[in-house]
């Protein structure tokens, strides 16, 4: 980051009080939060693509996210939930977790002995974004710009995004929702570790033969990776298959027909039957855990996966980056008269807020990811073993299924 140039030197495009950057869910989410919050808000989006005019739309996405309790409830208030499409909304009642091998036994979850009315909601990528999308057209205080980030720049006053064609946003603040990638985070020299699990997650969606009763099923199966099929409205399933990449790399070659005969080697009992939806589409995306050196810099927070990146086996990346963005919309307002929305320790205070939540995240996912890919046979007979003993302790899996849920309490 450099100290901005002088006015003159510069055109300007749009002022506010904060600039989030990013055309995702979060981004969308944390431009609403604020707005309705009474901030003024521009929203950076990277020009739209064109479509391809003989593209064939699948009847289900093939991105679907669960989400906790946190998700639902930031997202109601900011009345984005009663805006979904909730015919395309499964909610999750219970859970099953089963080990690799023929071991009995396993894992389960359930909403009554968590307590709660539902574990989680499974929802589309595409039915989430329209419903922010409609909001925001009607949102106040809210500047959509289209238009590809060239440069940030910060002084002890403001944050200027600079345009590739010249132009200019400034703001106090600048929120960095911009994915893995992210373009804020790189303009800061904020430092990362990173490190490829060598896995990629290959989706796709099945009509299943039996009804699923709205449970989530889960398959650690040591050298074939994790297979999770998650329940989608109706007699339909969502996979999501956490695979090597040399596997990953055979299951994309495959069609999708051969993909579900694969998978009835273990959701043939629970699921019966499974048969690719029309048209087929199977897609996958790379696997890491990215850990940032900082989720702030001067007049900058970052949210989402900008701010980590965890497995997917846990499904909470997206409820990661809701709980980020409801936590700086909850600092940011609770701040002292006399500082402003980018104030240096109110930033701070964002970051120690979130620390705690993403860190036991990361550490929990690895530490599976780690556990459940090794072959050595004694330690994969003890985590079997260990995994029916957990689920014979009410009281320690209603603590760890209350975090998930997103309730610490």
């Amino acid at each position: 980051m450099n100290t901005p140039s002088s006015p003159a030197t510069r055109r300007l495009l749009n002022q506010s009080a904060i600039c989030i950057v990013g055309d995702g869910a979060i981004a969308k989410t944390t431009a609403l939060g604020f707005a309705q919050a009474g901030q003024s808000v521009t929203l950076l989006c990277p020009p739209a693509a064109a479509k391809k005019a003989d593209a064939v739309e699948p009847s289900w996405d093939v991105r679907v996210y669960a989400l906790n309790h946190t998700a639902h409830g930031l997202l109601s208030s900011l009345k984005v939930w009663g805006a979904l499409d909730a015919a395309r909304v499964a909610p999750v009642d219970s859970m099953v977790v089963k080990g690799d091998g023929d071991a009995p036994g396993g894992l389960g979850f359930d909403s009554y002995g968590a307590r709660v009315g539902t574990l989680a909601w499974i929802l589309e990528g595409n039915n989430l974004n329209q419903a922010l999308d409609a909001a925001l057209k009607f949102a106040q205080n809210v500047t959509v710009v289209q238009g590809r980030a060239a440069r940030l720049e910060t002084n002890t006053e403001v944050a200027i995004v600079h345009l590739d064609n010249g132009d200019a946003i400034v703001s106090e603040l600048v929120v960095g929702a911009d994915g893995s990638q992210s373009w804020v985070r790189g303009q800061c020299d904020i430092g990362f570790s990173y490190r490829g699990y060598g896995q990629r997650g290959v989706v796709t969606n099945f009509a299943c033969e039996k009804p699923h009763h709205n449970a989530a099923h889960q398959w650690f199966t040591g050298a074939e990776g994790i297979v999770a099929l998650l329940p989608l409205p109706g007699r339909r399933v969502s996979l999501v298959w956490s695979a090597p990449d040399e596997l990953a790399d055979t299951l994309r070659r495959e069609s999708a027909a051969q993909l579900a005969g694969r998978l009835a080697a273990y959701c043939a009992e629970p699921l019966g039957k499974l048969t690719p939806l029309e048209p087929e589409l199977v897609a996958d995306f790379p696997l890491a855990l990215m850990r940032p050196n900082s989720i702030v810099a001067p007049r900058v927070a970052l949210v989402g996966d900008a701010a980590h990146a965890v497995h997917p086996l846990s499904g909470h990346g997206m409820n990661l980056g809701f709980g980020d963005v409801a936590q700086l919309i909850e600092t940011v307002n609770a701040r002292e008269a006399q500082r402003g929305v980018g104030d240096e320790r109110v930033l701070a205070r964002y970051a120690r807020a979130r620390k705690e939540d993403v860190l036991l995240m990361q550490f929990t996912t690895d530490s599976l990811v780690r556990l459940f890919r090794t072959d050595f046979e004694p330690l994969r007979v003890a985590r079997n073993v260990g995994m029916s003993l957990l689920d014979k302790l009410p009281g320690l899996k209603r603590r760890m299924i209350s975090h998930a849920l997103g309730r610490h309490n």
